[in-house]
């Protein structure tokens, strides 16, 4: 399909920016790899396109314990990026590599998914489970908010329609810490059925999330083998997956991620 007649503006900064999203149902286009095709549907049609794609909000920076990537950060970054090549922050590499195809990998963006909030993306579980915060920018004021409280149903976020993702910001897990993410994927769209995410730290205490498997990303605590946990958790069940199948699949995967997560934080304090 072609998307409705809209009008298009690119951002030449991010104050140029921000005060174009104050217009009624302006939306933001940083890579087009999510806003685009739902466009093209027609489920979306924003009056004004303000395409923020050549803002200069891409990159990562370590500093003071925190990583920092910058909202415009592509997937293919992430997975080539040196400073993610610790056991520490493995899953972040792990799951963008295996993020849609070459082509969407290259264009789409981090801070564009995050604002999309698809219920079945990937990387929302992995920020949960590192703990990882959003800095927020509009015209008036900037302000931080933690991943877990981003997302408050499908496809809607606590981002106001003048509010861009500037930075992701995560804490550098301590010394000795592993984290991995696995997943399921649908074999025809690529996204998740069910997606964990785990961090295990060298005391072995451990931080779990689930993706694909609810209206939004879900923070677990540990127990057992992920089966218990999971048990407690209200699925939804659609025409790719029924709720019984999702669940067990979502233990699974919660399983297989603490073991990869366990065995980088050992292979790590050897």
């Amino acid at each position: 399909m072609i998307p409705a007649e809209v009008r298009y503006r690119r951002a030449t900064s991010l104050e140029d920016a921000l005060a174009a999203l104050a217009e009624e149902d302006a939306r933001a286009l940083a890579g087009g790899q999510s806003l685009l095709p739902v466009m093209k549907l027609r489920v979306a049609r924003p009056s004004l396109v303000v395409d923020i794609g050549r803002l200069d909000f891409a990159g990562l920076e370590l500093e003071d314990g925190t990583l920092r990537i910058g909202a415009l950060t592509t997937w293919d970054a992430l997975a080539r990026a040196p400073e993610l090549s610790t056991p520490a922050l493995a899953a972040i590499p792990e799951c963008a590599s295996a993020i849609g195809d070459l082509q969407v990998r290259n264009r789409g963006t981090i801070g564009g998914s995050l604002a999309h909030a698809d219920p079945a993306s990937d990387m929302p579980a992995v920020l949960l489970a590192l703990g990882a915060e959003v800095e927020l920018r509009t015209a008036a004021e900037e302000r931080s908010l933690p991943v877990a409280e981003l997302f408050v149903g499908p496809f809607t976020t606590a981002l106001a329609q003048d509010e861009l993702i500037t930075e992701i910001r995560i804490p550098l897990p301590g010394s000795g810490s592993g984290s991995a993410y696995v997943a399921v994927e649908h074999p025809a769209s690529g996204f998740a059925l069910a997606g964990a995410a785990a961090l295990v730290r060298p005391d072995g205490s451990s931080t779990v999330s689930l993706t694909g498997v609810s209206a939004t990303p879900l923070l677990l605590g540990e127990k057992g083998d992920g089966s218990e946990a999971v048990g407690s958790v209200e699925v939804f069940g659609d025409r790719f997956a029924p709720a019984e199948y999702r669940r067990a699949l979502a233990a699974t995967v919660v399983r297989r991620a603490l073991e990869t997560a366990r065995a980088r934080s050992e292979e790590e304090r050897r």
